[in-house]
């Protein structure tokens, strides 16, 4: 596994970036550029991450293809498709959106997004985005969400047979499918079982931690790892089965303190257990 997170900031070049993410020591990063950035700078930065042993994770590219405006859902797929485009070419290991949401907000729940024919939408978007591109060295793939597909293991595994495209990764945020009491107190089993049903297509993994309120209602809150109730020992034991490079990148936090505990944090459970990051 490699580690690696959010590394700020604006680059004279390419080296600058790497030189930055090593002072992290992350060993995998987000992509540092975007798809205006002309052919010579994203060739500058691919070599510079195979030069400085730094695997860039993932190319976002965060928007709505099932979005209900027929404007927005084309825009939505134009953007995937540059951005994959984007991923393939600086040698990412992934270029990750979510499935989109039917309703009014973009990543949010709606009844629509488990109607009979979201399904059937999702697959045709994923395709009219991969067969636009057909990436010879990423893919593209799906962010794990607790409120829209692929919410599941299951949901997974349907999606990425019924797109049948090699070119179609997946990409797994453990955390985000905790959507239930029972899945988050057997969440080891459950991480298990990601790794040995989805494994050999994860591309890149979101870590973070979660904790279980007292309400009535129940109320499940995200954290940053150390900051949860779960297991990262079992967690880490699970992904180390992954691909050895296979990238576990920390996300959603506030500020460089905040990312500089949850590494921390991550390295210190990995020794403990035995697992390089």
């Amino acid at each position: 596994m490699r580690l690696g997170g959010p590394v700020n900031g604006t680059w004279a070049d390419a080296t600058a970036w790497t030189t930055a993410v090593q002072q992290q020591g992350y060993r995998a990063a987000y992509c540092p550029i975007d798809e205006s950035a002309s052919s010579a700078t994203i060739t500058a930065f691919a070599m510079a991450a195979a030069a400085a042993d730094i695997v860039i994770a993932e190319v976002g590219a965060w928007s709505n293809p099932m979005a209900s405006d027929d404007v927005v859902r084309r825009k939505a797929l134009a953007f995937c498709q540059e951005r994959l485009a984007l991923a393939d070419a600086i040698g990412a290991a992934c270029c990750v959106n979510i499935a989109g949401s039917r309703g009014a907000v973009w990543d949010g729940p709606d009844a629509l997004n488990y109607a009979d024919d979201t399904f059937a939408l999702i697959v045709d978007s994923v395709r009219l985005i991969i067969d636009a591109v057909k990436p010879k060295r990423t893919c593209y793939s799906l962010e794990t969400m607790p409120w829209m597909l692929p919410d599941s293991i299951e949901s997974y595994v349907a999606l990425v047979k019924a797109i049948d495209r090699p070119q179609m990764g997946v990409h797994l945020d453990p955390i985000n499918m905790m959507n239930s009491v029972e899945r988050f107190y057997r969440h080891r089993e459950f991480v298990e079982a990601c790794v040995t049903q989805l494994g050999s297509r994860i591309t890149s993994v979101h870590i973070k931690d979660i904790t279980i309120g007292r309400p009535f209602v129940v109320a499940l809150q995200e954290s940053a790892p150390g900051l949860g109730m779960l297991d990262y020992g079992s967690i880490l034991r699970s992904l180390n089965r992954l691909a050895p490079d296979t990238p576990i990148m920390l996300e959603h936090l506030e500020t460089a303190a905040e990312y500089d505990a949850a590494a921390a944090y991550v390295r210190r459970i990995a020794v403990e257990v035995g697992v390089g990051v």
